[in-house]
């Protein structure tokens, strides 16, 4: 997945915007950044975009990190989601990894190369989720067709 990392599209909820432009300016060579101020605007964004990590902060005012990543679970299943806090919050982690499928759990400030690492994780965790996907859908194909065959052997 490394060498189409630019084509991976990254979405970063928190409602500061420094920590937005920090992100943005951090990786928007590396990732496709997209950037939103707030869980409604995220939200907006991957109704309209084929995202393939999900970062947002845990504290926002209108919602929690937690609370937004459990919302689009139903609806976004597959992106890796991570959460950042600049709280020793373990009731969030707790909550975090139970509810909202977490991926990875990162303190404020994060280390750039770090989490960079986890992004390329992330990445590589969907990648594989989303071959699995293709494979199992090619595979049903594949059942159904072969029925039919063995059906119409049975038949003449």
């Amino acid at each position: 997945m490394n060498n189409t990392k630019t084509f991976s599209n990254i979405l970063y909820i928190d409602d500061e915007i420094h920590n937005l432009n920090s992100f943005r300016a951090s990786f928007r060579r590396i990732y496709n950044v997209f950037t939103a101020i707030s869980a409604d605007e995220g939200k907006n964004i991957l109704d309209k975009n084929e995202i393939h990590v999900i970062i947002t902060d845990q504290r926002m005012p209108e919602t929690t990190g937690v609370e937004f990543l459990e919302s689009i679970i139903p609806f976004y299943p597959d992106p890796p989601r991570i959460l950042l806090t600049g709280y020793a919050d373990m009731d969030a982690v707790i909550a975090a990894i139970n509810k909202g499928s977490i991926y990875k759990y990162i303190q404020k400030p994060w280390n750039e190369e770090e989490l960079q690492q986890i992004i390329d994780g992330a990445l590589e965790i969907y990648a594989l989720k989303k071959s699995k996907k293709e494979l199992t859908e090619k595979l049903i194909e594949m059942n159904e067709q072969m029925e039919f065959l063995l059906r119409q052997n049975l038949l003449s």
